[in-house]
């Protein structure tokens, strides 16, 4: 092969490749500014993100805890971002609909964040979130102990991020943990604020009660500044029309397939165990043929009778 030839086959490569994420990164972009609820599923891994894609979602939300939990780690930096980069590629490759990915506090400080960006980017990611603690951050759900970054800090890595990232459309979400800390509507509305001017192309705000009290007043005193993303993981119980009429953009329903999952494995165990024999549970349990149907083995099939050599009888 001439040198010319191998270089405009990388060229023709790479401009494919940029094709493709720039596709998903406006799709994602679309989602977050448009101004019709949506709603994105979690997965953690290329199964559970083919099968939110089958479902009809049309977007995906990495989720940092239900990865971590997936590589038997706990939601506090314990896994590296290149761990969540390399499940993200997985994800990617699997599937055609935008991934938003949970980057925790960004695993570092403006440094690490805009590598995490741009890595993300380059491995088919649509957008970033970027949540506004300390590193190591703890899950929100678990202990009192949120200490927040510095505002000025952390918009130096939103737009570190930002810059990071090859693609002009990928998407940055900043999180904010005022609500979880304790510190009240003032100091969100205040981070909301400076995020926004620092780049961010929209405001997560989360809370662990029980109702959407103080998400509510916070997206009404937030007057559409830009979009509103939301994760109801403790207020679940909220109808969606609440949300709709808030203005409301993104709804993220941020960990129900890995404890889905993890709720049927436990099952499943138990009985085979005490049973001593798998024959109760097969007609229960996903058959064969619908994770070959899901997987694309019919492609496989098609693809070695157009490659392989015939057969002989």
């Amino acid at each position: 092969m001439k040198q010319e030839d191998a270089v405009n086959i990388k060229l023709t490569g790479d401009l494919a490749q940029s094709t493709l994420f720039s596709g998903k990164t406006q799709s994602l972009r679309t989602i977050i500014q448009s101004g019709d609820l949506s709603f994105l599923m979690e997965a953690h891994d290329a199964l559970s993100a083919m099968i939110a894609e089958r479902s009809g979602f049309a977007g995906i939300w990495a989720s940092g805890l239900s990865i971590a939990t997936a590589l038997g780690l706990r939601d506090a930096n314990e896994a590296s971002w290149s761990q969540v980069v390399d499940v993200i590629e997985r994800m990617s490759d699997a599937t055609t609909i935008p991934i938003l990915v949970d980057g925790d506090s960004g695993f570092g400080n403006f440094n690490n964040a805009r590598l995490v960006a741009r890595k993300l980017c380059e491995r088919g990611a649509a957008g970033l979130c970027l949540e506004d603690k300390q590193f190591p951050k703890m899950n929100s759900f678990v202990g009192d102990r949120h200490p927040l970054a510095d505002i000025e800090e952390f918009c130096g890595r939103l737009a570190a991020a930002k810059h990071g990232a090859a693609d002009p459309d990928f998407v940055i979400v900043a999180r904010i943990e005022a609500l979880i800390a304790g510190y009240g509507q003032d100091e969100a509305r205040t981070r909301a604020m400076a995020y926004a001017e620092a780049g961010a192309d929209a405001i997560l705000i989360h809370s662990r009660r029980p109702t959407a009290e103080e998400i509510l007043s916070f997206a009404k005193a937030w007057d559409g500044r830009c979009p509103i993303v939301i994760v109801p993981t403790k207020y679940y119980s909220t109808p969606v029309s609440a949300y709709r009429e808030a203005g409301i953009s993104t709804v993220i329903w941020a960990n129900h397939n890995m404890r889905a999952a993890a709720a049927a494995m436990f099952a499943l165990c138990e009985r085979v165990q005490r049973d001593e024999s798998v024959a109760g549970v097969e007609q229960e349990i996903a058959p064969l043929d619908s994770i070959f149907d899901l997987l694309n083995y019919a492609e496989l099939s098609e693809a070695e009778r157009r490659y392989l050599p015939a057969r002989s009888e």
